[in-house]
């Protein structure tokens, strides 16, 4: 990178900061987020043979298929891709197991991976764009313990009848806030081996539709003559968004398998 762009990397890694503690301050002021009742009953739960919610369960597939794809393929892309290949590859058993059978318990077993995931993500674009500190092991590992610590936040609380998830929101929806302003900020790679732009992008439409059917997971049902719901498309966008950026970084790497 130019010399001239280089010194605009501060300033403009700055305004990350700034988004960040607006973030933070916002959700302080905002008082705590309690999960809604009735969050367990999702509009398809119909079972095949011994399995019950079926579709949920399988639709979590895709995401070990793209874990196991890129492990192989990733293995000089940083400790941060790393991570966030393997928390995806927990992400499916993560959320396998809460919808087998819907309840707070499972579903801290489905958060967990889900926030390493995120962690780890922001870890390896703030390594690519920001400072390649951030890739470091002892950086993601503060940034995975960070994520368990939300979720942990948020089962303890709920186990003392008063779960708050502001901290799993924060985790959730960081890299949703800081990659496309970073992106928007024109903060140009810093490595070479950096995942352009172009699949950021389409993996936060990607993902940014996935939360958007999975608000209206009956509607989608019905749309879908009960064919798919929005939870299991959200599984199933959510996955393709992942792979697609597994597939960038193996492809920046261009790491031949041996």
């Amino acid at each position: 990178m130019p010399a001239h762009r280089l010194d605009l990397v501060p300033r403009r890694a700055g305004v990350l900061l700034v988004l960040a503690l607006l973030a933070i301050a916002g959700l302080a002021l905002h008082g705590p987020i309690v999960q809604w009742a009735g969050y367990h009953d999702f509009a398809d739960a119909r079972p095949w043979g011994v399995l019950p919610h079926a579709w949920n369960v399988l639709s979590n597939l895709p995401f070990a298929i793209a874990a196991l794809w890129a492990w192989p393929r990733l293995r000089d892309a940083g400790a941060a891709w790393r991570a966030f290949c393997v928390a995806i590859g927990a992400t499916a058993v993560g959320s396998a197991i809460y919808h087998w059978q819907p309840n707070d318990i499972s579903l801290l077993i489905d958060r967990l991976p889900i926030a390493w995931a995120c962690a780890a993500l922001l870890c390896a674009f703030l390594a690519e764009r920001v400072h390649a500190g951030w890739q470091s092991p002892a950086v993601v590992a503060i940034a995975l313990v960070g994520g368990t610590a939300a979720v942990a936040w948020w089962g303890v609380g709920t186990a003392m009848g008063a779960g708050d998830l502001r901290p799993y929101v924060l985790v959730q929806f960081m890299p949703m806030l800081l990659i496309p302003a970073a992106l928007l900020l024109r903060l140009q790679p810093i490595t070479a081996s950096a995942v352009p732009a172009g699949p950021w992008w389409a993996a936060l439409v990607l993902y940014a539709a996935a939360k958007g059917v999975e608000a209206t997971d009956a509607g989608v049902l019905a749309m879908t003559w009960h064919a798919v719901s929005g939870h299991s498309l959200k599984h199933l966008l959510a996955a393709l968004a992942a792979g697609l950026l597994l597939h960038a970084c193996a492809s920046a790497h261009r790491q031949p398998l041996r």
